[in-house]
């Protein structure tokens, strides 16, 4: 919320929730030591999924990293919640990811952007999960893009994440833009960290929507179709290497001087050790 109070000056108030009292006490903190006045902001401390605050709010910018693959009751009741009714299925019980995208939806007004930071088995996970994914695609098309970002970012997970960025009124309504950028980054001692230039790169790409091999790849809904709404980003963008071809024949033809290369040496020890009247090593 900081992060985003420096780049978008005009925004007018500042809303969130946190369950971790320690986290909610740091965060309205935060907002207080970094110039964003205690009238202008709103945090509260309670269950996102269970117990929803500001709940009749819309928001023009939605922006979250929520625990990864956390558990939540998943209670049937929840059927009956706008947030999660008309998808039909609940996410699993084990897996809250898709709960959080689902309620952060809800909040999202219809010329508003959202960015979730998620781990990368919602993008290909069956089940439920797969069900919600495939709503959010083919019944909304509210999925504008797919951002794979590099492992061990994050203090006290190494995994690999995604960052899936939706809005309700796409300007490219017809195509998924993916970006993988899970090989570029820095690295202190054994974190690695987006570097400007690769932000910058992300952001650029993300904006003009350009298809970079090895990098990026927008993909029609139709391709997206024909995958079963699998998003895995490696599916879409390839970053393929071909190896270097080994010369069998060239190794060969080395391996076959340097038997040669050994036996002159061994004769020459041969001789060495003639002259000098001891026995040869071998």
């Amino acid at each position: 919320m900081l992060r985003v109070a420096k780049e978008v000056k005009e925004v007018s108030k500042f809303y969130g929730q946190e369950l971790n009292r320690t986290t909610y006490n740091l965060a309205r903190m935060n907002m207080i030591l970094h110039g964003v006045h205690y009238k202008q902001f709103d945090i509260r401390q309670e269950d996102t999924l269970e117990r929803p605050q500001h709940i009749e709010n819309r928001f023009e910018a939605i922006v979250a990293n929520p625990p990864f693959s956390a558990q939540w009751s998943a209670n049937p009741l929840h059927l009956t919640d706008d947030r999660f009714s008309q998808y039909g299925r609940l996410a699993p019980r084990s897996a809250a990811d898709f709960a959080f995208v689902q309620h952060m939806i809800h909040h999202l007004a219809d010329n508003g952007t959202m960015a979730i930071v998620l781990p990368h088995g919602v993008l290909f996970r069956g089940g439920a999960e797969a069900h919600i994914r495939t709503y959010l695609i083919e019944n909304r098309n509210y999925l504008d893009a797919v951002i794979g970002l590099p492992a061990n970012i994050f203090y006290g997970t190494s995994i690999p994440t995604c960052i899936l960025v939706f809005k309700k009124c796409r300007e490219n309504p017809n195509d998924i833009l993916f970006i993988d950028s899970s090989k570029n980054f820095g690295k202190v001692s054994s974190q690695n960290y987006l570097r400007n230039e690769d932000i910058d790169q992300i952001i650029s790409t993300y904006r003009n929507r350009t298809h970079t091999p090895k990098y990026s790849y927008i993909a029609s809904l139709q391709e997206v179709k024909e995958n079963d709404y699998n998003l895995n980003i490696p599916r879409y963008v390839d970053t393929f290497e071909a190896e270097e071809v080994i010369d069998l024949v060239a190794i060969a033809n080395e391996l076959t001087a340097i038997d040669t290369e050994m036996q002159n040496t061994d004769k020459q020890i041969q001789d060495f050790c003639k002259q000098l009247n001891i026995p040869t090593p071998f």
